[in-house]
C-alpha cells in the first residue's frame, strides 16, 4: 500500500502563516491574557491555540478566526482578500460578457397562471 505524503505548502504561505500566529501571540501577551482563558474563550483546545500561535497550516481558518474574536480583533477579518488587484483586472480586461436571457414562461394546462 502507498504511504501517505502529507502536503506542504509553498515557503511563502508557510511564512505568512508563522507571521500571523506570531501577531495573535503578541496579541495576546499584550492583553495579559493567559492561553487558558484565550483557549476557552475561543471554544478550541490549548494545544490547538499553540498551534495557531505557531502559524501552524493544519488548523482551521474557523479556529483562527475564533481566536481573533476571543482577542477582539475579529474586525480584521473582512480585509482578507479584500484588495484583489488581480482579479479586478482580469474583470477589466474581458471583452464581453455573456448576459443570460430569461426566456417567458411556458403556460402547461393544469397549472395556475
Amino acid at each position: 500500500m502507498p504511504r501517505c505524503v502529507p502536503f506542504q505548502l509553498p515557503l511563502p504561505l508557510t511564512r505568512s502563516l508563522e507571521g500571523v500566529g506570531g501577531n495573535i501571540r503578541m496579541a495576546r501577551l499584550r492583553r495579559r491574557l493567559p492561553m487558558s482563558i484565550v483557549a476557552e474563550r475561543a471554544g478550541i483546545s490549548r494545544v490547538t491555540l499553540s498551534k495557531v500561535e505557531h502559524g501552524d497550516a493544519s488548523v482551521t481558518m474557523g479556529a483562527y478566526a475564533s481566536v481573533l474574536f476571543a482577542l477582539g480583533l475579529d474586525g480584521d477579518l473582512p480585509q482578507l482578500a479584500k484588495d484583489d488587484s488581480l482579479g479586478r483586472m482580469l474583470d477589466d480586461a474581458r471583452v464581453e460578457m455573456r448576459q443570460r436571457i430569461r426566456l417567458p414562461r411556458r403556460h402547461t394546462p393544469g397549472s395556475p397562471s
